[in-house]
């Protein structure tokens, strides 16, 4: 292989791993306020200054609760910030939402609760999903992010 392939190589795979040193993750699986998880993840991964939040839904202790779009839009946003600062992170560093909707229709209502919530606003994808876990009207996952 020629020197410069070899090189580039090299440096390519110490930047995924960090240099010579692994990068530390954090799991946040308990978090006061947040229903027991039944699924087999964390609530959250912190890797280095991002924190990775898992999908919520508006789930209380004894499970799923429908509600109108809103409602179950604030119940997952305040799971979200609670995982958040759970894990040292505040609302105001999440940088990135990831929004899936059972019915798109419901988007103008949930962008008035995002700029109340959000201030900066982080970047947002949003899409319609075929089917959302005990029919969820909405599901939302966040990415935080320091320094």
């Amino acid at each position: 292989m020629h020197p410069y392939y070899r090189r580039r190589a090299r440096l390519s795979s110490q930047s995924m791993r960090g240099g010579d040193e692994a990068v530390a993750r954090r799991l946040i699986v308990e978090v006061p306020g947040v229903p027991t998880l039944k699924s087999p993840i964390s609530n959250a991964v912190v890797v280095g200054n991002t924190c990775y939040i898992s999908g919520q839904l508006s789930v209380f202790e004894e499970g799923y609760r429908p509600g109108t779009p809103r409602e179950e839009a604030e119940r997952a946003f305040e799971l979200v910030f609670l995982i958040a600062r759970q894990a040292g992170f505040a609302k105001e560093d999440i940088v990135h939402v990831d929004l899936a909707f059972s019915d798109l229709t419901n988007l103008p209502e949930i962008n008035v609760l995002f700029a109340e919530l959000f201030n900066p606003r982080p970047a947002r994808t949003i899409y319609q999903a075929a089917a959302l876990p005990y029919g969820a009207k909405i599901k939302v996952q966040a990415i935080a992010a320091k320094g």
